[in-house]
C-alpha cells in the first residue's frame, strides 16, 4: 500500500460504493467516506468494507471535499479524491502505488488519473470522451480544492504533475433516469458558476492543470459568447461527427445527444431564464 488517504463523497451510492472502495483498497491505507444523508445502504456497505464515515449536509462538492480534508485528521503523505462511480483497475492501482513510492521525495506533487467512461454498459472510445483525465491525487499540504458549484478541480500550490498510463473506470451502475435527473441538478449548479463569472466573482484557477484550464477558457471565452441556439448544435456536431462519436454505436449517439441537447441546452435555457428575471428586476 501507498501512504495514501482516499476521500469519497457519497449520497445514495449503494450501487457504486462497494466497487469503488474495493478498487482502491490495494493502494490506499485509509478510506474516508463523507456522506450527505444517504437513505440507502451506502454507509452500511462502506463501514462493512472498512471505510471511516463522516457525515455532513451537502452544499456543493467543493465544500463537501474541503470538509472531509479538514475533519479526517489526515496524516498520510498523499490524498486521493475519487467519486463513488469511479474505480481504479488492478493495473492503474499498481501504477499509482509505484508512482507515489518513487516520488516520495521529489517535486512531483500531483497525479492525473485517466478514465475510460462506460455509459449504458458501453466503453466510449470516441467523441472526445476518451481518455477522461482528472488531477485526483496530490501531496498533502500541496493541493487544494477550488470553491465552485460545478466543474471544481484540485489545484497545486507548487510542484510537477504526472499522469498514469493505465486507465481507470468511470462506471455508474445506476440507470438512465438517474443520469438525466442528476444532470438536471448539475445544470442548475453550473448556472450559479456562470452567474458568478458574469459578476466577476469566479475563482480564476491560475494553478489549474493545463487541460482543465484550457477547457474552462473555451467555455467562458468562446462557447458562452455564441448564440444560445448555436451552442448545443455545435457541441453535438463536434462530439458526434468531428470527434467520431458515431463510432461508439447507439450508446455513443445517446450520450452525445443527451450531453448536447439535454444537459448543455438545459444550462442555456436556465441562463436565459435567469437573464429574463434579472431584466425584470432592473
Amino acid at each position: 500500500m501507498a501512504d495514501l488517504t482516499a476521500i469519497i463523497l457519497t449520497k445514495n451510492e449503494e450501487k457504486n460504493i462497494g466497487e469503488c472502495i474495493r478498487s482502491i483498497q490495494p493502494v490506499a491505507t485509509r478510506v474516508v467516506v463523507v456522506d450527505s444523508g444517504s437513505q440507502d445502504r451506502t454507509v452500511e456497505i462502506a463501514k462493512f468494507l472498512g471505510a471511516e464515515i463522516l457525515e455532513h449536509p451537502f452544499e456543493n462538492y467543493s465544500k463537501q471535499f474541503i470538509y472531509g480534508m479538514e475533519h479526517a485528521d489526515i496524516r498520510t503523505k498523499w490524498v486521493l479524491r475519487i467519486d463513488a462511480d469511479e474505480q481504479l483497475t488492478t493495473e492503474s492501482a499498481m501504477e499509482l502505488q509505484e508512482i507515489l513510492e518513487t516520488n516520495d521525495n521529489t517535486d512531483v506533487n500531483g497525479v492525473v488519473i485517466r478514465f475510460e467512461v462506460i455509459f449504458m454498459g458501453k466503453q466510449l472510445r470516441h467523441g472526445g470522451i476518451y481518455p477522461f483525465r482528472k488531477l485526483l491525487v496530490f501531496r498533502y499540504g500541496k493541493g487544494f480544492m477550488e470553491e465552485r458549484n460545478m466543474d471544481e478541480h484540485i489545484t497545486l500550490t507548487e510542484g510537477r504533475i504526472v499522469e498514469l498510463k493505465n486507465d481507470s473506470k468511470h462506471k455508474d451502475y445506476k440507470d438512465l433516469t438517474y443520469w438525466i435527473n442528476k444532470h438536471n441538478w448539475y445544470s442548475s449548479r453550473e448556472v450559479l458558476d456562470y452567474i458568478a463569472a458574469k459578476n466577476g466573482n469566479e475563482e480564476k484557477g491560475e494553478a489549474l492543470e493545463k487541460e482543465a484550464s484550457f477547457k474552462r477558457f473555451i467555455k467562458f471565452h468562446i462557447y458562452y459568447k455564441l448564440p444560445m441556439g448555436m451552442r448545443s448544435y455545435l457541441y453535438y456536431f463536434y462530439r458526434y461527427y468531428l470527434k467520431f462519436g458515431f463510432l461508439d454505436g447507439k450508446e455513443g449517439k445517446i450520450f452525445a445527444f443527451l450531453q448536447a441537447y439535454w444537459y448543455r441546452f438545459l444550462v442555456d435555457a436556465k441562463i436565459y431564464e435567469w437573464e429574463k428575471q434579472k431584466d425584470k428586476n432592473i
